[in-house]
């Protein structure tokens, strides 16, 4: 492999992966604002970790996948849940004891790094999802980000001005290559 098609290969590889973040932060940005919530992917929803409850099993700042729950009679002990608390709050605990009846359940939540069970039980119209064993440390800053107006235009912007700036410097990089040769060509025919 020459200089020159190694050379040409990292510039397509560089394009592409600008215009895959780029794409990629448009989507995020765009489907957490329409949503109002998370970004959602083939069905599971990426929730941000904002405090030290669960750990453990995930830290502060990660990013969890959770698929949402269409039939909460499945739900047993031991099961990682995302609850509504009110119209704005969604908290993810694990169940730590399953009362009442099979026609009406209440789950008795608790977070695996709190020393007491959550006050109130939760009820099944409540269980909004449950956690798939996936996190990615740290990630949650990131959306958390992404969802401000200040981060949603940073996160679109900055991907799209990266990608402008990478094609001006190649567009004058190939407007000297063909220069080169010009200059080389009217060099040589001037006579002595």
């Amino acid at each position: 492999m020459t200089f020159r098609t190694l050379k040409k290969w990292l510039s397509s590889a560089v394009t592409t992966i600008l215009c895959i973040i780029l794409i990629f932060m448009a989507f995020v940005v765009i489907s957490s604002k329409v949503s109002g919530s998370e970004p959602s992917i083939l069905g599971y929803q990426f929730k941000s970790v904002l405090s030290g409850s669960m750990e453990p099993t995930f830290q502060t700042g990660s990013v969890i996948a959770v698929k949402p729950v269409k039939e909460t009679s499945q739900l047993q002990k031991g099961d990682v849940i995302t609850y509504k608390v009110d119209k704005a709050t969604t908290v993810t605990h694990r169940i730590y004891e399953v009362k009442g009846t099979d026609n009406q359940p209440k789950y008795i939540t608790k977070g695996d790094n709190n020393e007491n069970q959550d006050l109130k039980p939760v009820l099944p119209e409540n269980v909004k999802a449950v956690y798939t064993g996936f996190s990615v440390p740290f990630l949650g800053y990131f959306i958390h980000y992404a969802q401000s107006k200040e981060g949603s235009a940073l996160l679109i912007v900055l991907p799209g001005i990266l990608l402008i700036i990478y094609s001006v410097i190649m567009i004058w990089k190939a407007f000297k290559e063909i220069d080169e040769p010009k200059k080389k060509e009217g060099a040589s025919t001037t006579s002595v």
